[in-house]
């Protein structure tokens, strides 16, 4: 059977969900990624391409790389890398099971469907056009299929930078996930966003020491009450508005497409009128930090010697030795801070050839869109791959129902892509492939 590469995209992304990559952050209890990595290698090889597989850090934690030479070999190549593990689903929860990737509906339906199976989907179809119908490009591009980047990449972008390098040669610029889907601004206009900057990841592990003793006595230095009390500051803080060069250009593309106004007097009641889009937005324009878990004791009636909780950190660009002050100042003295994943900051510009051709290739099928630059509250693999002094942009292109609450689908429950979306993602795909 002679499929279509827009076709093939849809069924490589529905089996990639039928392969179970969760990464829980425990080497005991993550699985998938080897099989994962095997069976793009697989769907690469049958084409014709030479293959790099390496196993990162530790066993089944596999990774493949390929190359496809372009037309000017002098010119800095583009990486285009995606990642095969997934965050864990609870089956009682989903309409689905999330390792079905069903097809119905009009939706791919698993875990990894936007997160990000469907971008890995897109991009192994083209390569295979690519390859078997003789492509050149106008310069090197670099394939990545990488493991890990749901726990910080510990055993995928940031082992492979530290311990691979080699494997990046020649790469000046990359695109990966969380950009390029469309948001609704009005009737009919759709902006495509770039990612063009992310938040840094600080994961902290907080603990607090006490006395231990009988939980029936009175006890004035009890570790779960001092945290108890740290936490609830720190969850019940709002950081103060800082608008970076990023937001600013974010908001001014809007702006110049809608006409909308973002007063400062009152920011975020502004960005509220993006709508659910505003979820993304309205993190970035301060960091935040969100408690997540809480460990102490281990019987009713003793009061334990330690408590502890960890807490998800995300740092605006330039912000991070303020950010410090500020939670030192909110925990107090009695709370001990260590970083358990400390990954930082990412920005570029809206500008260049690059931008322009990822303009150009969504503007060819949807003719009238626009493309804005915007800041990723959360972390990608970016993060690793710029320390090589990589511009990273990301561009996973999708156009969406006006009515899809698209980033909602991010680690949610019924995680599911349209098929049109993936059929569109993988034409533009292909166009900025073709020219960039």
């Amino acid at each position: 059977m002679n499929l279509s590469s827009q076709d093939e995209a849809v069924e490589l992304t529905s089996e990639l969900i039928r392969i179970d990559t969760t990464n829980t952050g425990e080497a005991a209890t993550t699985v998938g990624e080897r099989a994962a990595a095997e069976y793009v290698l697989g769907k690469l090889e049958e084409v014709g391409y030479e293959t790099t597989y390496v196993e990162s850090g530790a066993p089944g934690r596999g990774n493949v790389f390929a190359r496809l030479p372009g037309a000017d070999p002098g010119r800095g190549a583009l990486l285009v890398h995606g990642h095969l593990d997934v965050v864990p689903a609870d089956p009682t929860e989903w309409s689905v099971h999330p390792f079905s990737g069903a097809v119905q509906d009009g939706y791919i339906w698993g875990r990894g469907a936007v997160d990000m199976k469907d971008m890995v989907g897109m991009t192994l179809a083209t390569a295979r056009r690519f390859k078997r119908d003789g492509v050149v490009p106008p310069r090197d591009l670099v394939f990545a299929f990488l493991a890990d980047e749901e726990a910080g990449g510990a055993f995928g972008s940031q082992w492979l930078v530290e311990n691979r390098p080699d494997l990046f040669d020649g790469v000046t610029e990359a695109v990966g996930e969380v950009g390029g889907f469309s948001v609704t601004l009005g009737e009919d206009l759709r902006a495509y966003t770039i990612e063009i900057a992310e938040k840094g990841i600080a994961w902290m592990r907080l603990r607090v020491r006490g006395r231990a003793g009988h939980g029936s006595m009175l006890h004035d230095d009890n570790a779960v009450t001092k945290l108890a009390a740290a936490v609830a500051r720190l969850g019940e803080h709002e950081f103060p508005i800082v608008l970076t060069d990023s937001v600013r250009a974010f908001l001014s593309s809007v702006t110049s497409i809608t006409g909308m106004e973002f007063d400062e007097d009152d920011l975020p009641g502004a960005v509220a009128k993006l709508g659910p889009f505003s979820r993304v937005v309205g993190a970035t324009l301060r960091d935040t930090a969100n408690p997540t878990m809480l460990s102490a004791g281990y019987k009713a009636n003793v009061i334990p010697s330690v408590a502890e909780a960890v807490v998800d950190c995300r740092v605006l660009p330039g912000r991070q030795e303020a950010f410090e002050r500020e939670l030192d100042e909110i925990l107090g003295p009695d709370v001990e801070r260590e970083w358990v994943t400390h990954l930082p900051a990412v920005e570029t510009t809206f500008d260049g050839d690059l931008v322009d051709a990822m303009t150009a290739a969504v503007q060819a099928e949807d003719p009238g869109a626009r493309t804005i630059p915007y800041v990723l509250s959360g972390g990608t693999d970016a993060k690793a791959i710029h320390s090589l002094g990589i511009r990273c942009f990301g561009f996973a292109p999708l156009r969406l129902p006006p009515d899809l609450d698209f980033t909602a689908l991010f680690h949610g429950v019924d995680e599911r892509v349209p098929v049109d979306a993936v059929r569109f993602g993988t034409r533009v795909l292909d166009r900025f492939l073709r020219t960039c």
